[in-house]
């Protein structure tokens, strides 16, 4: 029985605050992936295993990512942009486990991510440019243009929003009409399309992600800083 994704089980209650399934997967899924850090960055060394390889080149695809769209130095922003890409991807593929619904596929989780980027844009655009030369930015190329801008720091955070949110939300729902209909082996290609789709999702929630932060961290002439600085 597929359920709607914008409504969810209660399982326990944390004091006035009601605990779904939905956020008990999403524990389960921050430890896993902080039990799996630790583990893999613990024993790093200068000459490098294999896993140590395989770490090192996820960190420098997120970094040349970072150079490639936002034009900047990756390490202020890595932290949080790998964090996010990978949580989403990890969220997503975990459909595929028996009885797990993925917490991108109910819109509360998609929210919160979609908050926590327009929350990062503009810390980053302060810290960059300074409080004065932020707002000074928003109110480009004339001041009567500000509630515009503003308007538009609101929907784009939205726009993340809803696209995470259908694009897995229907992947799973196909999937599950698909496997009720037809049995176990039957969606199976079905299921690596959702593979795929899931990281392209994040793959393109995470770059959306750097095109906003990178667009508040330039100057109101409409320059970034260098990529040696990133920070002032």
């Amino acid at each position: 029985m597929i359920r709607s994704p914008l409504t969810t089980t209660v399982l326990f209650h944390l004091g006035p605050a009601p605990i779904s399934t939905t956020v008990v997967t999403t524990w389960l899924l921050m430890a896993v992936l902080g039990i799996f850090s630790w583990l893999a960055t613990r024993h790093l060394s200068l000459r490098p295993s294999k896993r140590q390889t395989l770490l090192e080149w996820l960190v420098g695809t997120i970094d040349a990512q970072i150079r490639d769209t936002m034009r900047v130095a990756p390490e202020p922003y890595r932290a949080l942009l790998g964090t996010l890409f990978v949580f989403i991807l990890t969220s997503n593929w975990s459909s595929l486990l028996p009885s797990v619904e993925p917490p991108t596929a109910h819109i509360e989780t998609d929210a919160a991510l979609a908050l926590i980027v327009f929350c990062a844009t503009i810390f980053f655009g302060v810290r960059v440019l300074g409080i004065r030369r932020y707002l000074a930015a928003l109110a480009q190329p004339t001041w009567i243009m500000l509630p515009l801008n503003l308007v538009e720091q609101i929907t784009r955070t939205f726009s993340l929003l809803v696209r995470l949110f259908g694009n897995v939300m229907s992947g799973v729902f196909i999937v599950g009409i698909v496997l009720s209909l037809a049995g176990l082996l039957v969606p199976i290609p079905l299921m690596a399309l959702d593979l795929l789709v899931g990281a392209v999702q994040a793959y393109i929630f995470t770059v959306l992600a750097m095109v906003f932060i990178g667009s508040a961290v330039t100057d109101d002439m409409g320059r970034a800083p260098p990529p040696e600085q990133g920070t002032p």
